[in-house]
């Protein structure tokens, strides 16, 4: 009996060093392509937020931990991924493009890409993970709703349910405040990261 229980281990034992050098395998595989198509939808992000930048360079002095209390400290529930700064033809800093994770969504987080030129003005967003409902949420990557936001330069952008009478209004998209008001106040907490770190308007 003993003897058939080692010989059992032995066999569970061979079975799982062959499937870990399968998925060893595999992740070898898969790693590279995965990590260019996320390079290249965060660079796409980028773009779509500072169509006038010639590259984009980490933010060298960003400190996830600091941005988050400072968020955190302004009464926002949503986290500051990473920074980069969007640069010229000559190399010149001329804003910034910020990612930032909404918390306070309908159905799940939502992670977007904001530009914000070195004046102030939030040039738009740029969404890379939704997963709010068809047809309501889901509207927030619809220019209609998004374009609000954009060559506004405010302290702070509010969600209204009537036509908006000031920049700083944007209209909620319709049976859906609560995605209107998490996309609005992601675009804040990075405005208010921009002011407080990155020099606000000089």
């Amino acid at each position: 009996m003993s003897k058939k229980i080692v010989h059992d281990a032995l066999i569970l034992f061979a079975f799982t060093i062959v499937l870990g050098l399968m998925l060893a395998l595999v992740y070898g595989i898969t790693k590279e392509p995965i990590e260019k198509v996320n390079y290249e939808k965060t660079q796409n992000a980028y773009k779509q937020v500072f169509a006038d930048a010639d590259s984009f360079e980490d933010y060298a002095a960003f400190d996830e931990e600091a941005a988050n209390s400072l968020l955190t400290e302004a009464g926002y529930a949503d986290e500051i991924e990473n920074v980069v700064a969007a640069k010229d033809a000559g190399g010149s800093v001329i804003g910034y493009v910020i990612t930032v994770t909404a918390k306070d969504a309908s159905q799940s987080t939502i992670t977007f890409s904001v530009g914000i030129q070195n004046d102030g003005t939030v040039n738009g967003y740029s969404i890379t993970s939704i997963a709010e409902t068809p047809g309501l949420g889901m509207k927030a990557q619809e220019e209609s709703f998004y374009s609000q936001f954009e060559g506004k330069n405010v302290d702070s952008f509010s969600v209204v349910k009537q036509t908006p009478v000031s920049d700083s209004e944007i209209e909620s998209i319709s049976g859906s405040t609560i995605t209107s008001k998490a996309m609005a106040n992601g675009v804040n907490a990075c405005i208010t990261y921009f002011q407080n770190v990155l020099g606000g308007a000089n």
